[in-house]
């Protein structure tokens, strides 16, 4: 009885694994980058002119900066990323994007950053 439950279990798992239960690593390029392109990169990008608070956040050394004990994006630690704050936000005047972009983050796009 024990090796059909433990079996069972096992068919379980390869189900949940096939149908795409499990959450797939997170890539940058794949999953992150999109959504940074299309919300933020129009006042946090490349463009010098355009570029709001001095970040860029398609550059890793300006996302990931000290500012004052400040950081925008802390690898593997959200909790502390100003960026994960930020998003998370409700107040018109912190929250980003800004709601006069017209640009809104997705749920499932604040738990892909």
């Amino acid at each position: 009885m024990r090796r059909f439950a433990k079996f069972s279990l096992l068919l379980l798992a390869g189900g949940f694994l096939s149908a795409g239960f499990l959450i797939a690593k997170i890539k940058f390029n794949r999953d992150v980058r999109p959504i940074l392109s299309e919300n933020c990169f129009q006042c946090h990008g490349p463009d010098a002119k355009a570029r709001k608070a001095k970040l860029r956040l398609d550059d890793k050394a300006s996302a990931t900066l000290d500012r004052d004990g400040m950081r925008v994006v802390v690898p593997g630690d959200p909790k502390t990323s100003e960026l994960i704050a930020r998003i998370s936000l409700h107040d018109p005047d912190e929250v980003m994007p800004p709601p006069k972009t017209k640009r809104f983050l997705t749920m499932e796009q604040k738990n892909v950053l």
